[in-house]
């Protein structure tokens, strides 16, 4: 397994995200975590990531801890895409996105030439080939998305911890992203974990689903098992519906 929570605990404050989750993701696999605003999905992802302790419980990334990897080794292995995008200094498009090969370099060590061919593929597969000589401070939010995706293709983690990578894109974009890292995860063994606001996207793109219900509790499982009108109806507070359309091979949900 890639990523192995036992028992883990979680809280912001005195709020619980949950309690008792057990959580095994394999190469490969797509894990979509949903819940209404507040209800910890960052936090939760924060924790998964080593970025956080959680209260209880064990984790572990392909076999060991966090504290044991250390941090370069475990940036070698998972790769965190967080909601904020804080650029305080001019930086070409490139140099930013080869920020991603560092957890790959010695410490005196300078990028190669081979670590730039990988920053511009980043690039290329973000559609931002041609924009490696711009400032990132002139980029729209979108473009700054994708670059910010684009750094951790470059960094070739073998775990993937999204928080709301469909932030900012176009729905062009956004089909693009969730097909990227759908390819990823089919081909190149990745495991993939991403906060979505869309049940439809998770059950399209997703191989599983983890729902934080905002009072502790959780249900997590196969997308077909997990996602009912039932669950979602509780997890967002409104009445959902499930519709079946002949010409797709899923289910749709929208709001009663």
């Amino acid at each position: 397994m890639i990523l192995e929570a036992r028992n883990l605990a979680v809280s912001i404050g005195p709020h619980r995200v949950c309690a008792k989750l057990d959580l095994a993701l394999a190469a490969g696999e797509r894990l979509a975590i949903l819940g209404r605003n507040g209800a910890g999905k960052s936090t939760l992802l924060s924790t998964l990531a080593g970025l956080r302790a959680s209260d209880g419980g064990s984790l572990q990334l392909a076999g060991r801890s966090y504290e044991a990897l250390g941090l370069r080794e475990a940036a070698r292995l998972r790769g965190w895409l967080g909601q904020d995008r804080n650029d305080p200094f001019a930086s070409s498009v490139l140099d930013t996105v080869l920020t991603g090969r560092h957890p790959h370099l010695g410490r005196w060590s300078w990028e190669s030439a081979n670590d730039a061919d990988i920053a511009r593929d980043a690039l290329r597969a973000m559609g931002l080939a041609g924009m490696e000589t711009r400032d990132v401070q002139t980029l729209s939010g979108g473009e700054r998305q994708r670059a910010a995706i684009a750094t951790l293709l470059a960094q070739q983690p073998r775990l993937f911890l999204l928080d709301e990578p469909l932030a900012h894109l176009d729905l062009n974009h956004q089909m693009a992203t969730l097909e990227l890292f759908g390819g990823l995860a089919r081909a190149g063994g990745a495991a993939v974990v991403m906060v979505l606001h869309d049940p439809n996207f998770a059950l399209r793109f997703c191989d599983r689903a983890l729902l934080l219900f905002g009072d502790g509790s959780h249900a997590e499982g196969a997308v077909a098992d997990v996602l009912n009108e039932d669950t979602l109806s509780r997890l967002y507070g409104h009445p959902m519906r499930r519709l079946v359309v002949p010409q797709l091979d899923r289910p749709l949900f929208v709001l009663q």
